[in-house]
């Protein structure tokens, strides 16, 4: 069963166990003739509203890619699950109102021994689903799906809160509601807020995670040809669609052929191993005892006795065109390329008079 069709299934299992406990609050509320067990019913159904969305936007993701989105709809789910989380921050808001009400007017709440027994059952239900809906969304990587399993797990939480305040209030005649339900109601809105951080970042675009950076670099560099690997760019646009470019060093006598197909089984290793659509660029290694490879080890030498200097790369030098150019990456302490670029370009002028000097400012988007 592919992934999207795991993601589907697991959210119906979570809409049938919110309508089957839907309908045992509503029997047990008619039967006891409770309107309180009743609306709780109601409320069971609006639960599965998250596992709605979640089927909605994992339905839309599947469309086809078009000519106005190229690259699919896969980011839709992260869509999902902002809504999600932004539900779960409404509820947690909701919540900590009507707690603070109960706080400075507080109520004196009566239970009976069926409002404790449906109690008891809807904390049992709500945490079987939500752990389990958790862990697929985790194992699937659906933000949609994590939201959603957590969203039943603090309706767990909340109504177990209940059964505490119940306790409590049976026994000591103290009444903690209020007080329970706006600390509860404060963590529900943390973990909402922390929930939508992971959509969010999603969509802004996050920095590569270091372990696959290396990974790849390792793996590119085993490659024979390959004397270095810069460069590395991912964009995601959804669980499945992956689109990458990084540049690569090779020795200036290699052959177009040669090249052309040495970055062919780069992009085949990289889409077989991570799914990842990759371009690949090229840097020329200048090799033989030339003014070229010269200018190259005086260059590089230059700009690595400067400490904020963390990676030199993409040297290039046309007697020609009368032209050098080099590529640097400064580290974080360094804020202002312009000066940066002013001052280590006066300083190459010193190798290379009458030559042009170009210095080009990478950042490091993959670390």
């Amino acid at each position: 069963m592919n992934r999207n069709r795991q993601i589907i299934r697991t959210s119906w299992i979570g809409i049938a166990a919110n309508v089957m406990l839907a309908g045992f609050k509503a029997t047990v509320g008619m039967l006891a003739s409770s309107v309180a067990i009743v609306m709780d019913a109601v409320n069971n159904l609006s639960d599965a509203l998250s596992s709605v969305i979640t089927i909605v936007g994992t339905k839309l993701s599947q469309r086809p890619a078009d000519r106005k989105h190229p690259f699919g709809f896969g980011r839709i789910e992260y869509f999902s699950a902002i809504i999600i989380a932004v539900i779960v921050m409404s509820a947690g808001v909701t919540s900590l109102i009507e707690s603070v009400k109960k706080i400075i007017e507080p109520t004196v709440p009566s239970y009976t021994t069926v409002t404790l027994i449906v109690i008891v059952v809807a904390i049992a239900v709500k945490i079987v689903l939500g752990l389990y809906v958790k862990h697929k969304g985790e194992q699937l990587k659906s933000d949609a799906l994590t939201a959603s399993g957590a969203d039943a797990l603090f309706d767990a939480i909340v109504t177990l809160a209940t059964l505490v305040s119940a306790g409590v209030m049976l026994l000591w005649h103290i009444s903690l509601d209020g007080i329970l339900g706006a600390l509860i109601s404060i963590v529900i809105i943390k973990a909402g807020i922390e929930m939508l951080t992971g959509p969010v970042n999603d969509l802004l675009g996050t920095s590569i995670p270091a372990e696959l950076t290396n990974q790849i670099k390792k793996e590119v560099s085993d490659i024979n040809g390959v004397h270095g690997v810069y460069d590395l760019i991912i964009h995601n646009y959804g669980p499945d669609v992956k689109i990458g470019s990084l540049h690569i060093n090779v020795y200036d006598n290699m052959s177009a052929y040669d090249i052309h197909g040495l970055t062919r089984r780069i992009s085949s290793l990289m889409f077989e191993r991570h799914g990842i659509i990759m371009t690949v660029g090229v840097y020329a290694i200048a090799t033989g005892d030339n003014r070229r490879a010269d200018l190259q080890t005086q260059v590089i030498k230059a700009l690595a006795s400067h400490k904020e200097i963390v990676q030199i790369h993409g040297f290039y030098y046309s007697e020609k065109d009368n032209l050098l150019s080099v590529d640097v990456v400064p580290d974080i302490t360094v804020h202002d390329d312009k000066a940066l670029i002013s001052r280590l370009t006066d300083e190459l002028q010193h190798l290379a008079p009458d030559t042009s000097v170009t210095i080009v400012v990478d950042h490091n988007y993959s670390e």
